[in-house]
This record gives C-alpha cells, sequence and structure tokens, in this order.
C-alpha cells in the first residue's frame, strides 16, 4: 500500500471534522427557517400574511432610515395583517408627522396606528425597563394556555403596552390585557388588537 493510498482515509476524517461545525451552522439555519414557516403557518395571517408583514417591515425601515437615521432609530414598528402600529418618542412633532408619512408610503400598507409621543426618550434604564416588561409579558402569554399567543405583537414605550394583532374571541383578548395590567412598572395598556371573525 501506498503512502498517498494510506494518506487519503486520514484527510477524509480531516476534510469531515473541519466540515462539521460549518454543516451545524447550516443545519440550525435550516432547521430556524423551517421552525420560522413553521411558526408563520400557525399564525391567523398564515405564512403569505407573515411574508408580506416582514416585506412591510422592511419597506417602512428602509424608508425611515433613508430620510432621517434617528427615525429608524427612534421608532419602534409593528406590523400585522398590514396594519403598521408605529411606537416610540421623538423629539418634534414634525418628526412624528414625517414617520407617519413615510409608513404610508410602503407598499401593501392597508392602515397606520400612530402612537408614537413627541418626549424625550426614557434613556438606558427606560429601555431596559420596557424591554423586561415586554419579554415578561410574552412570556406570560407563552405559557398561559387559553391564548394564542403567536397572534400578537407587544411593544412597550416608556411603561405604556402597545399591543396588536389577531384574538381568538374577547375572553383571550381581555386575558392577555390582565396579563400586561399585572405586570410591574405597566402605567397603561393600549388595544390594537382585532377579534377573529
Amino acid at each position: 500500500m501506498s503512502f498517498l493510498s494510506k494518506l487519503k482515509p486520514v484527510l477524509a476524517i480531516a476534510a469531515l471534522a473541519l466540515a462539521v461545525p460549518m454543516l451545524q451552522g447550516c443545519v440550525g439555519t435550516v432547521v430556524g427557517a423551517g421552525a420560522t414557516a413553521g411558526t408563520a403557518a400557525m399564525e391567523e395571517r398564515g405564512i403569505s400574511g407573515a411574508v408580506d408583514d416582514t416585506a412591510i417591515r422592511l419597506r417602512i425601515n428602509a424608508l425611515l432610515s433613508e430620510k432621517d437615521e434617528r427615525l429608524w432609530r427612534k421608532v419602534g414598528l409593528q406590523v400585522h395583517s398590514g396594519r403598521v402600529l408605529l411606537t416610540g418618542a421623538l423629539d418634534t412633532p414634525e418628526m412624528r408627522a414625517e414617520a407617519v408619512k413615510l409608513a404610508w408610503k410602503a407598499e401593501g400598507v392597508k392602515e397606520v396606528i400612530n402612537e408614537i409621543e413627541v418626549a424625550e426618550s426614557g434613556g438606558l434604564t427606560g429601555y431596559g425597563r420596557d424591554t423586561w416588561i415586554s419579554t415578561r409579558l410574552k412570556s406570560a402569554l407563552l405559557i398561559d394556555r387559553l391564548v394564542s399567543s403567536i397572534n400578537y405583537s407587544i411593544e412597550t414605550v416608556r411603561g405604556t403596552v402597545y399591543l396588536i394583532g389577531i384574538a381568538q374571541n374577547r375572553a383571550e383578548l381581555d386575558r392577555v390585557i390582565n396579563h400586561a395590567r399585572s405586570l410591574d412598572y405597566v402605567g397603561k395598556v393600549v388595544n390594537h388588537v382585532k377579534i377573529k371573525r
């Protein structure tokens, strides 16, 4: 047996050892994409609705960042079934109006809900608290068997929780609102959820 013949299996094993970490990333990507598609299929809006909403979100983000980086950075954006919920805190009424105008320019937008405040942002402490509120609420909805949490989008700004999505019925929506109201630091809950017909 020649030296080259003996070396081939060693090279094959080395190549496989180097490829495994890269393949794991690919598997994670494929599994992640499959999980995302599976999640979207379970939503009331379905896969095509979730894809359309993602495209709308990307278009609006592009419009905001092209106009003024501060708009892109400070405006919170949730899109559900072509309905756009704008949140955040901007410095002037003109900036607020510009954000709404740009959102309407994006193809596929059916409604723009303007909940942007003209105020100073809450800083890092406020941002951290708002993130904590949103995370706690999402967790509470996820473990509540009587709530189809996948159909809700949540945004928290300065202690105000904004809800958008589709509720199965009024009782489910009331549960979601009660979960939000029960959290520390929540000052107000603003509901833009539609009830399934």
